[in-house]
């Protein structure tokens, strides 16, 4: 693909699809150098069309913007559900969760019907009012500063207390997904105890939707190394899923 017309243009499909790109492969499928690639990266970031990373690139709308609790309940509300009722099958008796704050999260623990006792951590208390009548359930709400916008508890309190636990799994939410960055949110506060929730618990499975896949928020969480699991929406595309299971990710789409 010899023409820079042609280069560009398949440069800006590939983040359509992907999100992202990477600059060796690109210089391999279109077979120029990288050196080439780069200039390439460089020009369309001049023309606010992408935003050049170490090696790679990525859609520069894929910054996203902090929104409401009440305002993201109501995005992909049919993906989220599937999604809920697909987690609720990842819990045993006895469990220990953390179930991290999220329109997701929320999701799945209002699908929880279990009949076996389990104990829930969470920073939310929209996630402990909807488990908080199941007999089953012994609900540890973490206490501190109340961010408003996902009505869910932030700061050093909530911090401390989780340096004294140790929980089988994590359930969390993220505002991006980047295969290169990691997983992000958009609220450094809620970045910090998302990986204090991480740093306490055996395994981390990510809730998502696939509208978060190639998007990255203001704060980063961690590396996708740290991810054990990833249930989201049959959205997400063939090549994206296939990379993740390469990193040894399980994924379940639903």
């Amino acid at each position: 693909m010899g023409s820079i017309a042609e280069r560009h243009n398949y440069i800006l499909e590939q983040l359509k699809q992907k999100g992202y790109v990477k600059v060796q492969e690109l210089s391999k499928e279109l077979q120029v150098s990288e050196v080439t690639i780069r200039k390439d990266l460089k020009y369309l970031e001049t023309k606010k069309v992408l935003e050049r990373n170490h090696g790679s690139a990525s859609n520069l709308k894929s910054l996203i913007i902090d929104k409401h609790i009440d305002v993201k309940e109501k995005l992909q509300m049919e993906e989220k559900s599937r999604i809920a009722q697909a987690a609720n099958g990842f819990i045993e008796p006895n469990d220990k969760i953390i179930i991290a704050s999220g329109t997701t999260l929320l999701a799945f623990a209002n699908a929880i019907h279990i009949t076996d006792n389990i104990t829930v951590i969470t920073s939310s208390v929209r996630v402990s009012l909807s488990l908080c009548y199941n007999p089953f359930i012994e609900i540890v709400q973490l206490g501190g500063i109340i961010r408003k916008n996902s009505v869910s508890v932030i700061g050093h309190y909530a911090e401390n207390t989780l340096n004294n636990l140790t929980c089988n799994k994590l359930f969390i939410g993220v505002d991006g997904i980047d295969l290169e960055y990691g997983l992000t949110t958009s609220d450094m506060n809620e970045a910090i105890i998302n990986q204090k929730m991480i740093d306490v618990s055996q395994k981390v499975i990510v809730l998502t939707d696939s509208s978060k896949f190639g998007r990255r928020g203001f704060c980063k969480i961690c590396d996708l190394h740290k991810v054990h699991h990833i249930i989201t929406d049959t959205n997400v595309s063939a090549h994206t899923v296939e990379m993740i299971r390469d990193r040894g990710i399980e994924v379940t789409l639903v």
